[in-house]
């Protein structure tokens, strides 16, 4: 039986302004699955995507590269790059360890856990994009994420 492949989904932009202006990068999901779904994915997220520069721009390019997209945002003075990438995640160090199952042959039926009121539902792409005038995202990225409960 072959391994289910992990496709990281990596966002790289300009952030900062003047002498501090710099690329960042985030890993903005993982997607299990063939590389087609995760290019379907990124995909998605790139045409959903709203940079915080330019706040008003006079052309937007989404563009297919190998790996991924690149989206360019023209300004009034200057243009903006955005690379969206799938790659396939090798190694990740902040995994959690999947336990080595136990397997005994009179053990007992472990006791319900008491539950507490359901996470809120994760936002859609489309919601993590709004931006108020500011710049400041409307929703938080951490809302309904269910390594944080």
């Amino acid at each position: 039986m072959s391994a289910v492949t992990t496709w990281g989904l990596v966002v790289e932009t300009t952030v900062g302004t003047g002498e501090r202006k710099h690329t960042g990068a985030t890993v903005v999901a993982h997607v299990e699955g063939s590389r087609e779904e995760a290019l379907a994915e990124l995909e998605r997220r790139a045409r959903a995507y709203v940079p915080a520069h330019p706040f008003n721009h006079d052309r937007r390019r989404l563009l297919r590269d190998n790996d991924g997209f690149l989206l360019v945002v023209d300004g009034a003075w200057r243009s903006f790059l955005t690379r969206f990438t799938v790659a396939e995640l090798l190694e990740d160090s902040a995994a959690p360890c999947e336990p080595e199952p136990v397997v005994e042959e009179s053990a007992p039926a472990p006791e319900p856990a008491e539950e507490g009121p359901p996470p809120p539902p994760r936002p859609t792409p489309e919601q993590l994009a709004q931006r108020d005038e500011d710049g400041v995202p409307v929703v938080p990225a951490w809302l309904g994420r269910p390594d944080l409960s």
